[in-house]
């Protein structure tokens, strides 16, 4: 399994992945995460234990790519942003861009695993968490999908990179090779999210630096079974 590397500033950083995590249910208003559950129950999506939630995914779905196979057309991604730790200080914490593609079909039979089901698409590029940490709300998140906007907002919508790192370490897993993903922002309404290229954006309005992950979706042919 190929290392991740990520440009930070004038520096190339890889790391090995040892473990990768999705977040799920993890907006900061628990309030629209309840009506979130009870608007997925309707579609069939079991409804969590509990919120928010954490899902780990095979290390290898962590990944840099430019193309997603799929099994078929009901996949769509999500856009969010990624944790990733380098190494043991404060400083080898980055954030980047990320898209957890995920199997809709499967999601009715159980989130944990359409969350197996695809890969998590991270960026080329990342920031220090500590760089931005105290601006962290004011960063952006958004998406398109086949060139159309279908998600936009604030990292203010999302549990913080902060409660985060307190959980991995309370877990013991905030160490080396750790990727976590944050969950989702709501999607714009009346949006198909079925679409042959996504991409996701995360930007600092102070410094108009953006980081991006963009791959086409490719349908795989039918199997012969």
């Amino acid at each position: 399994m190929s290392p991740l590397r990520f440009g930070v500033g004038d520096e190339v950083v890889e790391v090995a992945v040892t473990a990768a995590l999705n977040a799920g249910y993890a907006g900061r208003s628990q309030q629209d995460v309840a009506a979130h559950v009870a608007e997925l129950a309707e579609l069939g999506v079991p409804a969590p234990t509990r919120t928010p939630c954490l899902y780990p995914v095979a290390p290898y779905l962590a990944m840099q790519t430019d193309e997603v196979p799929v099994q078929h057309g009901r996949t769509s991604g999500e856009a969010e942003w990624a944790l990733v730790v380098t190494g043991p200080e404060e400083r080898d914490v980055l954030l980047t861009a990320a898209c957890d593609h995920t199997d809709r079909d499967l999601e009715v039979h159980g989130v944990a695993w359409s969350k197996q089901a695809g890969p998590d698409v991270l960026g080329d590029r990342a920031w220090r968490l500590v760089d931005v940490a105290d601006r962290i709300d004011r960063l952006t998140l958004t998406a398109w999908a086949d060139g159309a906007p279908i998600q936009r907002g604030t990292l203010a919508e999302l549990l913080d990179p902060g409660y985060w790192l307190a959980d991995l370490r309370e877990r013991d897993l905030l160490r080396p090779g750790v990727v976590l993903l944050s969950g989702t922002i709501p999607m714009l309404p009346g949006v198909d999210q079925f679409a042959d290229r996504w991409r996701v954006e995360l930007g600092d309005p102070d410094t108009g630096d953006t980081l991006a992950c963009d791959y086409a979706v490719r349908r795989m042919p039918d199997p012969v079974a």
